[in-house]
């Protein structure tokens, strides 16, 4: 794997790690994981002691909202990449305390497989993870702990006490675009928390700032 770039984005803890394609005249080819070049690129010291346990698929239509989840006991880590389509990732600071808390960020992650590079994001532990899609898209994601029934939650993409001000005023605005007139989401995620709702609830104790 090469491992091209590292990016932090506007709440630092998230990352995007660019890796190389070879391309030529019949398309490309990338090694788009290996471990150990994880472990030894000097600049993925965030990634140290992360282990991978699953690994999952998702096919999005045009429309489609999804999250915003996070889970806890065990806390689950998402390594996330588009392999075909579009996906805006949306990352949005549940760790009480933070000086992020509330916040969200967008990040725009189409496929271009006439690049010679594409991405993976990182979205540890204390963050609550989800994307919308503008076109037939399909991603793929790496988890850091298996997924837990009972042990997961949701912020409402659509909660108005979400703070916008970080994420980028084009990805804001389509968001609320699509938002405003798509079906294609979940009751359970159109009716999730409200960041006020979160707070109160105990459950929200699992995410303190500096102990994730």
């Amino acid at each position: 794997m090469k491992i091209t770039g590292i990016e932090a984005l506007r709440i630092s803890d998230i990352k995007v790690v660019r890796f190389a394609r070879f391309c030529d005249h019949r398309g490309y080819f990338t090694e788009h994981f290996r471990k150990s070049d994880f472990a030894r690129h000097p600049e993925m010291g965030f990634m140290k002691g992360v282990e991978f346990v699953q690994c999952n698929e998702s096919f999005s239509r045009p429309g489609t909202i999804r999250g915003l989840h996070f889970q806890w006991n065990p806390f689950m880590g998402k390594l996330v990449r588009t392999v075909a389509g579009r996906m805006v990732d949306l990352v949005l600071d549940i760790r009480k305390g933070s000086p992020t808390f509330g916040k969200i960020i967008g990040y725009d992650m189409p496929a271009r497989p006439e690049a010679d590079y594409a991405e993976w994001i990182w979205v540890p532990p204390g963050f609550a993870h989800g994307n919308y899609f503008t076109q037939e898209s399909t991603i793929e994601y790496f988890c850091s702990g298996e997924y837990s029934q009972g042990c997961e939650a949701g912020i409402s993409p659509l909660a108005r006490d979400i703070d916008w001000s970080l994420c980028d005023p084009g990805i804001a605005e389509e968001f609320k675009r699509i938002a405003a007139t798509t079906e294609r989401i979940t009751d359970k995620d159109r009716n999730g928390f409200t960041m006020e709702g979160w707070q109160k609830d105990p459950r929200s104790d699992n995410f303190l700032f500096g102990q994730l």
